[in-house]
């Protein structure tokens, strides 16, 4: 596994997202309430650029079969990332997809060494 150093802590506010390319591949490098998570560029989908699509939040829904009504409820607001082809929505604390149980975002170790970020592939 080889080691790359991709940016300084101080580079990347809360909120927000660097594209970079290491060894041929492009990698985002994003970083939510402090933590830093890199992600392969590539949507499960069909190969499109997941990490370059907008950053918004989601609607989960409550069904009550007593009642037959469904509830929208807007939630994890700058957590989930939304490919710019087709629209599929990815969880950036975990990488999983919001439509598809058990599919992920290619990941990649990251960690913080002496004000620097590393990622490892």
């Amino acid at each position: 596994m080889s080691e790359h150093t991709v940016a300084t802590v101080s580079e990347l506010e809360d909120g927000d997202r660097k594209l970079i390319e290491i060894e041929g591949r492009e990698i985002a490098l994003f970083r939510l309430d402090g933590e830093f998570r890199a992600y392969t560029n590539w949507c499960i989908h069909q190969g499109g650029p997941a990490c370059e699509g907008s950053i918004t939040g989601t609607s989960d829904a409550e069904f009550d079969r007593d009642e037959l009504q469904t509830e929208l409820q807007w939630s994890k607001e700058g957590e989930v990332l939304n490919c710019p082809w087709h629209g599929w929505e990815y969880d950036i604390p975990t990488g999983d997809c919001l439509s598809k149980e058990g599919a992920k975002l290619p990941s990649h170790p990251v960690r913080v060494e002496d004000g620097d970020v590393v990622v490892s592939l």
